[in-house]
């Protein structure tokens, strides 16, 4: 089990260099074209990270909700926090689409 969960969050980290190395023979004086597959790959890969952090955190907070009502805030503010990582990957699309290199 452990294994099959480690292989399932190495392969996407190693997606994005097998499409550089094979795109690297389509560069041309305007830019890389496969930006437009890494900008997506990034709000992609993000955001299902995003929504494990987010389920982990919400089942968690739940739990911790049943017992104890007054941990509102504070499991919301976990929650958020796991929402975070969208705005990383959408940061960084933004960056690679507009950015002047």
């Amino acid at each position: 089990m452990k294994k099959a969960l480690l292989a399932s969050l190495i392969l996407p980290l190693l997606i994005p260099a097998i499409i550089a190395s094979a795109q690297a023979a389509y560069d041309t004086p305007q830019g890389f074209e496969g930006l437009n597959i890494g900008a997506g790959l990034a709000i992609g890969l993000a955001a299902v990270g995003a929504g494990i952090a987010v389920g982990m955190a919400a089942a968690a907070g739940i739990g911790v909700l049943t017992e104890k009502r007054e941990m509102f805030g504070t499991v919301l503010v976990f929650v958020a926090i796991g929402e975070g990582i969208v705005l990383y990957g959408i940061l960084f699309a933004v960056l690679m689409l507009f950015a002047k290199v």
